[in-house]
């Protein structure tokens, strides 16, 4: 005959089989009589076996504990035993409280009502709400403008920045030896009297610095009335190095 798979109707585990026991027979939890305990424990392994059932190992392994307990309490000094019964008393005693916890949440809580799973619904497509016109107006022209901003700007957009006419230096400088040829000294400022934008005054400005770097153009005088001279033999020396 095929053995059924051991399950108890009434107890959970051993220690549930031991708390049984122990209100059974009114033991005092916290100071258990281990060999009474033990004999009433072997009984219930015993009917089991009679039973035909197959044992949990939990079960056994829970006999012996209690038999290695009971015979360390046989030894002189059993202080040994004294702490393996208060471990076995503190793990009673924390089952029992879930226990009772147990007990009184399965009578707030009940696990045999049903969840049906939400129905799949076709979704409906159709916009129903009322708008006034001019909300309408102002939110089209709002997403126009945004749509707007992603062109890229024309070129005109840039015409300040990149699109400036380009003045060379080396010209700026040729023309300034020329305006001073015939020796005398012009004004500073006249330099730049022919220059049509700012690109050209920059140019200017930078050609006299390289002319007095070279040691081509001399300064005179101070302030705004200085003037610019042509250094005698400069302009040939300019002329064959450039």
């Amino acid at each position: 005959m095929e053995k059924i798979s051991y399950k108890l109707d009434v107890f959970e585990g051993p220690l549930d089989l031991l708390l049984h026991l122990i209100e059974k027979n009114k033991l005092n939890i916290y100071d258990i009589l281990i060999s009474e305990l033990l004999e009433q424990y072997m009984e219930q392994i015993d009917l089991m076996q009679q039973q035909d059932l197959d044992i949990a190992g939990e079960f056994l392994a829970m006999a012996s504990r209690l038999i290695q307990i009971k015979s360390a309490m046989l030894l002189p000094k059993y202080e040994e035993a004294e702490e393996m019964r208060r471990e076995l008393t503190g793990q009673l005693i924390e089952y029992r409280k879930c226990k009772r916890v147990a007990a009184v949440l399965s009578e707030k809580i009940s696990f045999d009502s049903y969840c049906r799973e939400p129905a799949k619904i076709k979704a409906d497509m159709k916009y129903k709400r009322v708008h006034e016109p001019s909300y309408l107006t102002a939110a089209y022209l709002a997403a126009v403008g945004r749509g707007k901003a992603k062109i890229p700007p024309p070129k005109d957009a840039f015409s300040g920045i990149v699109a400036r006419r380009i003045v060379s230096v080396s010209s700026k400088i040729y023309g300034i030896i020329r305006k001073l040829r015939d020796g005398s000294s012009r004004p500073y400022s006249t330099m730049f009297s022919d220059a049509e934008d700012k690109s050209e005054l920059v140019a200017t400005f930078l050609a006299i610095l390289e002319l007095i770097k070279g040691k081509r153009v001399r300064v005179e005088g101070d302030g705004e009335s200085c003037e610019l001279k042509l250094i005698i033999g400069g302009e040939k020396q300019w002329t064959e190095e450039n």
